[in-house]
């Protein structure tokens, strides 16, 4: 690892570590990501005529009914971001880096822009973006794993260092 490569394998590895720690994991922002869509009142129509001005300290009406459609768009992205591990790292070995990156931008792309153009009445389409999000998530952390190899002994340590900032995404 001496000498001249030292600096691009440094630069590789901050590049991959800012790129995991900033969206592979974007999952793990769920509640941040609910108190955003119920200010937009996604999935408002489910809540009855009696959740009106009783809210809890946020101000946000109690509503059962939209916190389990939350919850199971949270739950479907979890499945898919542990069930997708086995099939992306298939994609990963068999037809290696650069497509299966390729894939993760377009999983990870679309869902973006899908959930920038979703609105309360396209509510429906977080349940196709989520677990798009995941599936681009887990191929961007699988892909990064490789960069532990450019530093020798201190392979492991990398490895760790990528999944916590993964899991602190």
């Amino acid at each position: 690892m001496a000498g001249q490569g030292l600096p691009l394998h440094v630069a590789t590895l901050l590049t991959g570590l800012l790129e995991c720690l900033g969206f592979a994991g974007v999952l793990f922002g769920w509640p941040s990501l609910v108190f955003v869509f119920k200010n937009e009142d996604y999935f408002k129509d489910l809540c009855g005529p009696d959740a009106g001005p009783i809210g809890n300290a946020t101000g946000q009406a109690d509503c059962k009914a939209q916190d389990e459609r939350f919850s199971l768009i949270f739950t479907l992205g979890s499945f898919m971001n542990n069930f997708m591990t086995f099939p992306t790292g298939y994609i990963f070995d068999r037809f290696k880096t650069t497509v299966a990156r390729l894939i993760a931008i377009f999983f990870y792309t679309t869902a973006t822009l899908i959930i920038a153009f979703t609105s309360a009445g396209s509510a429906v389409l977080l349940f196709l973006a989520m677990p798009m999000l995941t599936i681009g998530g887990i191929l961007f952390l699988i892909t990064n794993l490789q960069i532990g190899n450019l530093f020798g002994q201190h392979r492991s340590t990398i490895i760790t260092l990528y999944n916590g900032a993964f899991d602190s995404s």
